[in-house]
């Protein structure tokens, strides 16, 4: 599993109806690919799983797995309040094909180092795909320390870590700490550019739904060492990186992808879509975005 490069976590895409739109969800899936992004990630938050159904992620699954047939990795999120309905996706996701997961902490139960740490092995060792921690305080309030990562590196398949505790510090902490026995994805877009600068080999990106190329270019610009030409688009993309940072992300995002016609802005409840004055500004914000994009090659 190469957990390099740019990982976007997709949106599901649903007909007016709420129905799955897999024809839309392709079509998003061509663009992200033919800019160059390396691997997909699935059953997210701006993927809205906690409003599939189980057959509807497997179908979400299945599907996308079979369409993107090997041409980059794709990844499933875990996010189980159980152990078992954890050990159930582990197990599913290796029937499906996925390349590997991505797995939060035990979800609405404030569990402690030992339950968390014991939590991540007891799906490690359940399944031979590599994995991915999701270490977001913020949002899920559940902190993953760097001692508890000292206890998880005996579980070989866990390889990566999605960077999110909004401390550019802690890329350099765990690098100090592990060398690279992790592999580190900056999960914030807003400090994406700060983190790969830092160390971190890869960006699981959100406002790449609706804009891969740039995502993309910020990259690999990186990596070629053409700072100065990253930086530039950097600073075109943050007023829209910063629309991954709120409670309505998923509307936000989805509303950029109906905008830059690779979406629609169709969610299920209990989201609901934009309206008013928050929808004009939210709308600028993407308008103002598109229309001074800069040309790249």
């Amino acid at each position: 599993m190469n957990w390099k490069g740019v990982f976007p976590a997709v949106t599901t895409k649903f007909h007016a109806d709420g129905s799955l739109d897999m024809d839309l969800f392709f079509k998003n899936l061509d663009f992200q690919l033919e800019c160059g992004v390396h691997g997909i990630i699935l059953g997210g938050t701006l993927g809205e799983s906690s409003v599939l159904s189980q057959e509807e992620k497997i179908t979400l699954t299945g599907e996308t797995v079979k369409y993107i047939n090997g041409r980059v990795p794709v990844i499933l999120n875990i996010a189980e309040g159980a152990t078992k309905d954890s050990l159930f996706w582990a197990k599913k996701a290796e029937e499906l094909g996925a390349s590997g997961l991505m797995i939060l902490p035990p979800m609405r139960y404030a569990a402690d180092a030992r339950e968390v740490v014991t939590y991540f092995k007891t799906v490690a060792n359940s399944t031979k795909l590599p994995m991915m921690i999701y270490n977001n305080p913020v949002d899920y309030k559940t902190l993953v320390t760097i001692d508890m990562f000292a206890e998880l590196a005996e579980c070989e398949n866990i390889q990566a870590i999605k960077e999110s505790t909004r401390d550019i510090s802690n890329v350099t902490r765990m690098i100090n700490r592990f060398g690279n026995r992790y592999q580190l994805l900056c999960g914030v877009d807003t400090l994406a550019m700060e983190e790969l600068l830092m160390g971190a080999v890869g960006w699981v990106a959100g406002l790449v739904c609706a804009f891969p190329k740039e995502t993309v270019a910020v990259y690999n610009l990186i990596q070629e060492g053409k700072i100065e030409e990253a930086r530039e688009i950097y600073r075109w993309f943050l007023p829209l990186l910063e629309l991954d940072i709120h409670p309505k992300l998923v509307q936000y995002i989805k509303l950029a992808e109906q905008h830059c016609g690779i979406g629609s802005e169709h969610v299920r409840a209990p989201r609901l879509t934009l309206i008013g004055e928050e929808r004009a500004r939210i709308e600028k914000i993407i308008l103002d975005g598109i229309k001074s994009r800069p040309l790249l090659s």
